[in-house]
């Protein structure tokens, strides 16, 4: 299943990203590179999913879930040289 989770990348000092949700307080990571970020990011919500299953809780009614069979929307960071 796929999710459209909003991400805020907060630039650190010492380089990389601080990642955090608006949607989901809980899912906090970072990562040096984008592409750790991503990675991170998608750890960090698949723990979100489970920690909310196991308390019972539901997910924020705007998280859009997307399957395969629709087209999704989607924003991205793109790095030129």
């Amino acid at each position: 299943m796929f999710y459209k989770v909003p991400l805020l990348l907060t630039p650190q000092p010492e380089g990389g990203f601080t990642v955090t949700s608006p949607l989901l307080p809980e899912l906090i990571t970072e990562g040096d590179s984008m592409e750790e970020v991503l990675e991170n990011a998608k750890d960090a919500f698949e723990a979100v999913l489970e920690t909310y299953k196991d308390l019972g809780k539901k997910l924020p009614l705007n998280l859009q879930i997307y399957d395969q069979e629709s087209p999704a929307l989607v924003e991205a960071i793109i790095s030129t040289r």
